[in-house]
């Protein structure tokens, strides 16, 4: 399940200066908000401040920006397969990091968590929630053409204007791809 889900993942989502204190402003990403999910997903992605350290934690760049025509942006998801299939969600490792391109390079924005419904509800009785916040269910057949899966979108390292944990985010752009 994980090497057929992995790779159709990373297809599907493709189409579609920090500061040194863990509150307040983050330099060039304007964060604002004080969520105990966001505080522990920007304490546990720090290191992915610099896009190079993905590599050698197992994320992929999917291709493409993710931007949308009246939604502002999510940006470039760096995916690991491993955590995608493995069934579980875990607020310190996201299944997907997302930058946004810009001249300066990649900037950490966010993360998405991702898990099989099918996989998921095999060892639980209800949707995931990670510290209170609920995931979405995407139904299958869906435009990515992967089986069923819940979604949780965290905007740890940009302020999005309607909310932390909505999928599109104004603040976010693909023009510097």
């Amino acid at each position: 399940m994980v090497l057929a889900l992995a790779p159709a993942l990373l297809g599907s989502v493709a189409l579609f200066a920090a500061t040194d204190d863990m509150g307040g402003m983050h330099a060039g990403h304007n964060v604002k908000v004080s969520a105990k999910l966001v505080d522990i997903v920007r304490l546990a992605t720090r290191p992915f401040l610099d896009v190079n350290a993905t590599a050698g934690a197992g994320y992929m760049p999917a291709f493409g920006c993710v931007s949308g025509p009246d939604h502002g942006a999510m940006g470039i998801h760096y995916i690991n397969g491993d955590l995608v299939g493995d069934g579980e969600v875990d607020a310190t490792r996201p299944e997907a990091l997302i930058y946004e391109p810009s001249s300066g390079g990649m900037r950490l924005v966010g993360v998405e968590f991702i898990v099989d419904a099918a996989t998921w509800m095999k060892n639980h009785t209800s949707p995931p929630m990670l510290e209170g916040q609920a995931f979405q269910f995407v139904n299958s057949p869906n435009r990515y053409g992967i089986p069923a899966f819940f979604e949780l979108h965290v905007w740890a390292w940009r302020d999005n204007p309607n909310g932390a944990f909505v999928d599109w985010n104004n603040k976010v752009s693909c023009e510097g791809q």
